[in-house]
């Protein structure tokens, strides 16, 4: 976010509490706006076969389904970038499907609509299970156990979350 709009904000919000129409509530920022067009230009780095209609369709559902569940489209982003390289067709050995490489049986219980091959489906599907694991776990060990279930075994899955969160940031900002 860039400097005038974090003053805009707190300018707005200062007006609100001062009128006694709102109350002082902790603000939550992203470090940094994205755009669908900068989630599309990262994945592409990932992925440069991705069409540019591919290429927005991922942006457009990482922005809505991170504002959806309360996630850093950062970290969505970086998840899609470890979890299959941005390949929307991917499909792992054990069977997890698409751009978040979800299981198929994680949706049921949800009730998610949408076939989860489709990019839109696929990344309101893993927004929202990762969305669970951190309201319940912490952001650490939720995004461990998006890869790892409720058996955490290590760090490498997160460190390498981290690492692509950091290359996504760089990106942005370039």
């Amino acid at each position: 976010m860039k400097r005038w709009q974090v003053v805009l904000v707190i300018v707005f919000a200062f007006a609100l509490v001062s009128r006694g129409v709102a109350t002082p509530q902790p603000v939550a920022l992203a470090p940094i706006a994205l755009s669908a067009e900068a989630i599309g230009e990262a994945v592409a780095s990932a992925n440069p076969l991705l069409s540019s209609a591919e290429r927005r369709r991922i942006g457009r559902a990482v922005l809505r389904c991170s504002v959806d569940n309360e996630l850093d489209p950062q970290l969505v982003t970086a998840i899609i970038l470890v979890e299959s390289g941005a390949r929307p067709w991917a499909l792992s050995p054990k069977g997890a499907v698409g751009l978040m490489q979800v299981m198929p049986h994680m949706t049921e219980a949800r009730m998610l609509a949408g076939n989860l091959t489709t990019i839109e489906s696929n990344v309101a599907a893993g927004c929202s299970i990762l969305a669970d694991n951190i309201r319940r776990l912490g952001e650490d060990d939720g995004i461990s156990a998006y890869f790892w279930g409720s058996d955490i075994r290590g760090v490498a899955y997160l460190d390498r979350v981290r690492a692509a969160r950091a290359t996504v940031r760089r990106l942005v900002e370039s």
